[in-house]
């Protein structure tokens, strides 16, 4: 007898001053009634935003105060953090899931209804045709190659520019530059390029290539449209993605301990080769998703491929010559400039399935990078 009653005690001591389990799913239910209410009476229609916030604001207060009275200080305050944030976590996914949401429930069905988009441009294609396919219920004609073909084009050459130079600058940077005054000028440089606007870095390409134009070839009209090309918008991206992959590449280099380095010169390896096969392995995980970062934030660009490669409704695979469109261009004018002004669904229609094309780009350079990453990732072994 006196041993269940010590069982029983210990029991209790252990349950003490904590609240029952099932008390989380009291709150989330109270808190999603009354914001419920307060969303039929405060607003005229419902609103899932202000209910979601009411109720996510109820749950943390009430969660906060439950805790409080049935258990102590130090618990309910370390609850009411915890539940911040999650919910400054959830908060953070609205914006994403409603992107995704938009993009894919409009320029899904346009897609699987016309498949022929991908492998078409806008060549031939008048304001006639988009009136009898809204009007009418023709076929959609047109397609977006040729923004598809571009953005491939011109991320892929920025890309080749931007990453060795990269590279190269983070590596000076963080293993020889010893932080004297050229790394120091180097650093302020990437910080201030880091922060430009897009349009000005596409001002920039243009302008220094038609500066070279006029001093090689000449001032004619032919002369200076030459200069609107593919290479020249991937100059411009470039002048973006640089400082992006400067700046995650030296802290990711920044983050491999010294004992590393110093093993490897202990064993009398040379320094590039320590670098080689010790830091930029260790670190390639980070450098991955780094360089993702700065090809996902150039692949969306408008205002400097507008000014750089112009727009084209026919598909230029040679980015050497003539002008280049690429997807968030099109997107841009299918929207700002229908090619039927009078039926505009159509052009709508066109740009919903270009951004659902271009998040599919990103999400799969992001999916490359990280194979990449898992590949040239340091083995371990037990």
């Amino acid at each position: 007898m006196t041993t269940q009653t010590h069982k029983k005690s210990r029991l209790d001591s252990l349950t003490a001053n904590r609240k029952p389990t099932w008390t989380w799913m009291a709150a989330a239910a109270g808190s999603a009634i009354l914001a419920l209410l307060i969303t039929l009476l405060a607003f005229e229609s419902f609103s899932v935003v202000g209910f979601a916030i009411l109720a996510g604001i109820f749950y943390v207060v009430s969660m906060y105060v439950i805790s409080r009275v049935l258990e102590d200080r130090l618990k309910a305050t370390d609850e009411f953090w915890r539940h911040l944030v999650w919910t400054s976590f959830f908060i953070a996914l609205v914006p994403l899931i409603s992107v995704l949401w938009s993009v894919t429930s409009q320029g899904l069905p346009t897609l699987l209804a016309n498949p022929g988009l991908l492998t078409a441009d806008m060549g031939g294609v008048v304001g006639s045709d988009d009136i009898a396919t809204q009007s009418e219920g023709e076929p959609l004609q047109g397609g977006i190659l040729h923004g598809l073909v571009g953005t491939l084009m011109i991320t892929l050459l920025a890309s080749v520019i931007s990453i060795p130079v990269g590279l190269f600058a983070s590596i000076y940077l963080t293993e020889y530059g010893n932080r004297n005054m050229f790394s120091r000028g180097i650093r302020f440089f990437v910080d201030v390029m880091t922060g430009i606007p897009s349009i000005v870095a596409g001002l920039f390409a243009f302008a220094g290539l038609t500066l070279f134009v006029e001093l090689t070839i000449g001032t004619s009209p032919q002369a200076l449209q030459s200069v609107k090309t593919g290479v020249t918008a991937a100059i411009a991206l470039s002048v973006l993605m640089i400082p992006v992959v400067v700046r995650s590449t030296e802290e990711m280099l920044q983050v491999v301990s010294n004992e590393l380095r110093e093993a490897s010169y202990a064993l009398g390896v040379r320094k590039w080769r320590t670098i080689m096969k010790v830091v930029l392995p260790t670190a390639m995980s980070g450098i991955a998703s780094g360089i993702t970062l700065a090809i996902a934030r150039v692949a969306g660009e408008t205002a400097p491929i507008l000014v750089t490669a112009g727009y084209v409704a026919t598909t230029n695979w040679n980015p050497f010559s003539e002008w280049m469109t690429a997807l968030p261009v099109f997107i841009y004018r299918q929207l700002i400039n229908p090619t039927a002004p009078a039926a505009g669904d159509p052009s709508t229609a066109r740009a919903w399935a270009g951004a659902l094309v271009l998040i599919v780009i990103v999400m799969g350079l992001n999916l490359g990078a990280r194979a990449i990453a898992k590949y040239f990732a340091p083995k371990t072994g037990k």
